[in-house]
């Protein structure tokens, strides 16, 4: 008798021989991974996900529904992708131009947040914990704990790993409602602090 999967994966979904794909995983409706994609333990993919070869997700990473995740792109741990999201791989597409050759790599590190409908244009890196509002248009590298906005997406402020807005002091100090955790403000880069300060 076969060993149970260690992962669930819906009867519509279609799943490449070649892929890997961690424990605890949840494949929904009309999904498909791609030979060579990797997913991390406890990933999520919503209904209509497309992963293609090379696409590595870390863990509990979470991509809603009608999201394609192009050869280029990575995701850290904790990452949430929302709705619809767009990942591009090519700068300059032409359907007569081949340009496989030229794919860039998009870099989404630890516990970012993309809102629903956002473009990532490719060869961006967004920084561990940055939040993309939803319908942004990325086209340049996002700080970590950066909240960007708009098209094309532009900071708005700062953001805890809890994903509540820091508002930061005259001395450069904020708290996250949530979590209590305190952060400083230095050279318009935020770090966490111990809760002593």
């Amino acid at each position: 008798m076969p060993e149970p999967l260690a992962y669930y994966a819906h009867s519509t979904a279609i799943l490449d021989e070649g892929c890997r794909i961690g424990d605890g995983c949840r494949i929904w409706h009309f999904s498909h991974v791609s030979a060579g994609a990797e997913l991390g333990p406890n990933c999520s993919l919503g209904q209509n996900v497309f992963v293609a070869d090379g696409v590595r997700l870390g863990r509990n990473v979470k991509v809603q529904n009608n999201v394609s995740l192009y050869t280029g792109v990575e995701c850290a741990d904790d990452v949430f992708i929302g709705p619809s999201v767009v990942f591009t791989n090519v700068l300059n597409p032409r359907s007569a131009v081949p340009r496989r050759h030229e794919y860039r790599s998009t870099m989404v590190e630890r516990g970012t947040s993309i809102g629903a409908n956002s473009t990532i244009v490719c060869g961006v890196h967004l920084g561990e914990y940055s939040f993309v509002g939803a319908g942004s248009v990325v086209t340049k590298d996002v700080a970590p704990y950066c909240l960007v906005v708009g098209n094309p997406a532009r900071p708005r402020g700062w953001m805890s790993t809890h994903g509540h807005r820091l508002h930061f002091t005259a001395t450069g100090l904020a708290t996250c409602p949530e979590s209590g955790q305190h952060y400083r403000l230095t050279n318009n880069q935020v770090f966490p602090v111990s809760p002593e300060l």
